[in-house]
């Protein structure tokens, strides 16, 4: 079990600069709306017990020299529980998000709504998804640090609504808390770790990081209104000529040699800042996704790494495009796949709509979407995360329709015959800058261009 801080120590963990907003005007009776016997006693001894007047303390913060508006839960008051003042003051510290357009940091630590307050407690998950919705459209973005326990309507709301979603190790996190679990449920599900696996998480955090992780998210989450500069392609990662052959372009695309999204992305990014998971319960190994600092600015990206992509992956890379989108972030995307994964599980995981989702992403993405191939580029499955008009590629990768045994294959032709078909899908580098489908080949150095099989 995690440790668990006061709300004002949790604030000291992320910060030392934090100033408390001052709380809506508190006038319900004294045992609540439903003159629950003893509830006024109750919130007095929590209040002596805590030294605060309610389960969530609000203000405005600066973490890693970045402001933000900070929610804090105290948990010793009546288990950070949500009743009607506490929603006052989390509508209040969203409304004071969107005056100043500045992102919401929510250190979350609560058993879910208030059984005293009956469901007008209940009711302020309305209230608190109404304000989340505001915050959302007016443009700044939303992070979440669960702390130990996050459970019921705190984490369907300010801990699952969130736009980036953090953990402390063995933190419980789940709708369910542990009184109300089905009998023998596996305890592992609700647990920080259960539920990274499960793709409802971004990252579990060790407490000594989380002021410099939440510093690093609030520099790349941080809105703007400003049209953002396209990201630059990354240069090759190997010096190569371009390939004379299309099945020479294919051997080099699958070589296990050849660089992968991890080196790329390592030799883009300062920091990298992952997310992950696709919210639905599914997960992709994959694909990397995140936001990365390059100098100091952010970039979301969205990366293959050479296996067939799974739904879960196709909902993940949406997710991120769409944030990014939403904020102003330019995007980058490396594309390595022999294809979409296609076996029933990924039929019944709905591979056809994820694969749409992410088109539509990049289709209505407003920021600018930079492409390089880095190795295959497997039909659909490739190219549901290129960017139209802005896909560069390396010498050492190929974009085809259709991998050329495949093809070979459909077209009823022996397999001593899928060299010439690799050639006659043009799938090369040059020949995909000769089709106008890229920009550039991109050496280890700067773009270039070239044709015919001749090296540029």
């Amino acid at each position: 079990m995690a440790d668990r801080l006061s709300a004002r120590a949790a604030i000291a963990a992320v910060t030392a600069d934090f100033t408390e907003s001052t709380a809506p005007r508190e006038d319900t009776a004294a045992d609540g709306p439903l003159g629950w016997t003893g509830y006024a006693d109750s919130r007095a001894r929590a209040t002596a017990r805590t030294g605060e007047h309610e389960s969530v303390v609000h203000g405005l913060a600066t973490v890693g020299g970045h402001r933000c508006v900070l929610v804090s839960f105290e948990f010793g008051f009546l288990g950070g529980s949500l009743g009607q003042r506490t929603g006052d003051r989390l509508e209040a510290a969203y409304e004071e998000a969107v005056a100043q357009r500045l992102p919401l940091v929510s250190l979350i630590a609560t058993g879910g709504s208030r059984m005293q307050e009956g469901m007008i407690a209940l009711t302020q998950l309305h209230r608190v998804a109404a304000a989340s919705a505001r915050l959302r459209a007016a443009g700044p973005a939303q992070l979440a640090v669960l702390r130990d326990p996050t459970t019921g309507g705190g984490w369907a709301t300010l801990g699952a609504g969130a736009d980036v979603i953090l953990a402390l190790p063995g933190a419980q996190v789940g709708f369910a808390g542990s009184r109300v679990r089905p009998p023998g449920a596996d305890p592992a599900a609700y647990t920080a770790e259960g539920q990274l696996a499960a793709g409802q998480l971004d990252a579990i955090v060790p407490p000594e990081e989380l002021a410099a992780t939440v510093g690093h998210w609030l520099g790349a989450l941080a809105y703007r209104n400003t049209v953002p500069a396209a990201a630059k392609v990354p240069d090759a990662l190997s010096a190569t000529g371009l390939p004379r052959t299309g099945w020479d372009a294919v051997l080099r695309a699958r070589s296990a040699s050849r660089p992968r999204a991890e080196a790329y992305l390592d030799a883009y990014f300062g920091i990298r800042l992952p997310l992950h998971g696709d919210r639905c319960g599914g997960t992709d190994p994959g694909l990397l996704c995140g936001f990365g600092l390059r100098e100091g600015r952010p970039v979301a990206y969205v990366a293959q790494c050479g296996t067939p992509t799974r739904p879960a992956g196709y909902r993940t890379a949406a997710r991120v495009i769409r944030l990014a989108d939403r904020l102003g972030v330019p995007v980058l995307t490396l594309i390595d796949t022999p294809g979409a994964a296609n076996d029933a599980e990924a039929e019944r995981a709905g591979a056809g709509a994820a694969i749409a989702d992410a088109f539509a992403a990049i289709a209505a993405a407003r920021v600018p979407v930079t492409t390089l191939v880095i190795g295959e580029g497997g039909s659909g499955g490739a190219l549901a995360l290129a960017a139209p008009g802005h896909t560069h590629v390396t010498a050492d990768s190929y974009f085809s329709v259709i991998a050329p045994e495949l093809a070979a294959a459909i077209l009823k032709r022996s397999p001593d015959q899928t060299h010439a078909t690799a050639d006659q899908l043009r799938l090369r580098p040059q020949d995909l800058v000769d089709l106008g489908v890229a920009r550039s080949v991109v050496g280890p150095g700067s773009p270039r261009t070239g044709s015919n099989g001749s090296s540029a």
